[in-house]
């Protein structure tokens, strides 16, 4: 079996097109993973979301900790054969899950005690647990412990919680033990200062990843202060490694990120706005529940590639959400994949061919277009 490698195939300004080799199968950079956080990609089959071209997963190390649990996937042959998905997937370290879900959380230098925020059952996740936990699941690509703080917050506490995640990711490093075939991503913290995203930079890479995350974003800052982050962070960070923006986010966050040198992305908002009844489309959100749509017989659109936005009519779709049927959820989530992945493959062929301003430009005009409502 062959190692985890990244090669950097083209670039255009600072937007990058890449590829990573795992045992399992290579990943097309820039790429989007559908998050499929307790062994499940929400209200999809795992050969639909192969079929809208993703070639990565996401899975989820705490929710996967707390059910079925980690010893229980690994008896079952990992979580590969557990929920049917041949190819790569990356697993988050739980440590955003603690803080946003856990219930009476307690954080100290060893790591984080917590109880569920299912049942109550008391938990402890240090760097050595996470990484053992990450790898019981099988993972192809693990992701450091780290503690990610919301923003706003004091510069003294997002010190602190730097500092503290470059202490964790030395021990992960250290509890990874350069296993074969894995790859091991550092994550930078440092919230909105820039001073201290650098310093993070340089400390992961004195430590040493495959790959390197930017973390921390996503919490409660506007766009312009995630572009203003990823536009200082980005060439502080080896280009001979993928770079992977976590959490993150809409088709404007992920045109903006590839833009500023960013590899991959991750977030559960296309899933999630399909069972709240939102399509992602080339003319921007479209809000299924919205009245205008209930007689109207046209299909989402008509010259899409994805099969459900040429079958189904607008009308139905409509009727599908309103009822809440588990059909129209299903048809949503696909649609919403699907032009994320069609999102990212223009991005690919763009930058490949040095047109990706003229793109990002004709991708965001079409946004702004809008969908207007038939004559």
């Amino acid at each position: 079996m062959k190692q985890v490698n990244f090669s950097l195939l083209a670039t255009d300004g600072n937007a990058r097109r890449g590829r990573i080799d795992t045992p399992r199968g290579d990943i097309q950079t820039p790429a989007f993973m559908p998050v499929g956080t307790a062994g499940t990609v929400k209200a999809m089959y795992p050969e639909q979301v192969r079929e809208t071209g993703a070639d990565i997963l996401l899975g989820n190390t705490y929710h996967l900790m707390l059910r079925p649990g980690a010893e229980r996937v690994a008896s079952l042959g990992g979580l590969h054969t557990f929920m049917d998905w041949e190819r790569p997937i990356l697993t988050d370290s739980g440590g955003f899950q603690v803080m946003s879900l856990a219930k009476l959380r307690k954080l100290d230098e060893k790591g984080v005690t917590f109880r569920s925020h299912i049942d109550g059952s008391a938990y402890s996740l240090t760097p050595e647990r996470s990484i053992e936990i990450q790898t019981l699941l099988d993972s192809d690509i693990i992701m450091q412990l780290d503690e990610c703080i919301p923003l706003p917050s004091e510069t003294r506490e997002i010190e602190r919680a730097m500092e503290l995640s470059l202490r964790w990711a030395d021990r992960s490093k250290t509890a990874f033990n350069n296993q074969a075939n894995r790859a091991l991503f550092g994550i930078v913290q440092g919230g909105d200062d820039l001073r201290l995203r650098a310093k993070s930079a340089a400390g992961l890479q004195s430590i040493g990843f495959d790959g390197y995350a930017v973390g921390g974003l996503a919490v409660g800052e506007p766009q312009e202060v995630m572009f203003e982050v990823l536009s200082g962070v980005c060439p502080l960070l080896p280009s001979d490694r993928p770079r992977y923006l976590m959490g993150v986010g809409k088709p404007d966050d992920i045109l903006g990120a590839i833009e500023r040198g960013i590899d991959m992305f991750d977030c559960v908002h296309p899933t999630r706005a399909g069972r709240h009844g939102h399509i992602y489309t080339r003319f921007g959100v479209i809000n299924m529940k919205n009245a205008r749509h209930k007689d109207d017989a046209r299909p989402v659109d008509e010259q899409s590639p994805n099969r459900n936005c040429r079958r189904f009519s607008r009308a139905y779709l409509h009727h599908l959400v309103k009822t809440e049927e588990i059909l129209g959820a299903m048809i949503l989530s696909q649609i919403n994949l699907a032009y994320y992945q069609e999102l990212v493959a223009g991005a690919r062929a763009a930058i490949e061919a040095g047109t990706f301003s003229e793109y990002a430009e004709a991708t965001r005009a079409g946004w702004a277009g809008g969908d207007l409502p038939p004559l």
